[in-house]
């Protein structure tokens, strides 16, 4: 039991601290709160999809800065959905370059839409660190007797556990 109650201990804290540096909103809390007993992976689910879409409009974004003329536009439409689904799941530090980059765009500046785009890169493979890391299952050594299946079906049992009968303050 000492050893669930330090894996609960290290959870909370890694998790206050995606929030203590910003890594993390509000919103992430609204998400965590949609899931229950039914769908216990929901939030995993969320943001694994945020992590496909991510990629993808990256590399439309990376594309579309590349060409001879570059299409202001389009280009904003893509910051637009990117800063819309990081804002969905809580990806501050992602969805407050977006802000910066929209406003590049806007200016048609192409030097400060190439900087926000290395910058957003940057901080999307920071979130995304930081989310793999909170979902990927720790300490094993305190699971060695589960087989996989079973340990991972632990390990997200535990984080809903701790969700639904812990009040967290972040």
């Amino acid at each position: 039991m000492a050893a669930v109650s330090q894996l609960q201990r290290q959870f909370i804290e890694y998790t206050a601290s995606l929030y203590n540096e910003g890594y993390l909103d509000d919103q992430f809390t609204q998400l965590q709160k949609l899931q229950d007993e039914s769908n216990p992976d929901f939030v995993v689910e969320v943001v694994s999809l945020f992590f496909e879409d991510s990629e993808k409009l990256l590399n439309n974004l990376a594309t579309a800065l590349q060409q001879k003329i570059v299409d202001y536009k389009q280009v904003d439409s893509h910051v637009h959905q990117f800063k819309g689904s990081s804002s969905s799941i809580g990806a501050q530090r992602v969805t407050n370059v977006c802000v910066h980059f929209r406003n590049c765009c806007e200016e048609k500046n192409l030097d400060g839409c190439l900087r926000c785009l290395q910058q957003v890169k940057h901080e999307y493979i920071l979130v995304r660190n930081k989310l793999e890391a909170l979902f990927r299952p720790q300490h094993s050594q305190f699971c060695f007797f589960l087989p996989v299946k079973k340990y991972y079906r632990y390990v997200i049992l535990l984080k809903n556990y701790l969700f639904f009968h812990h009040s967290v303050t972040y």
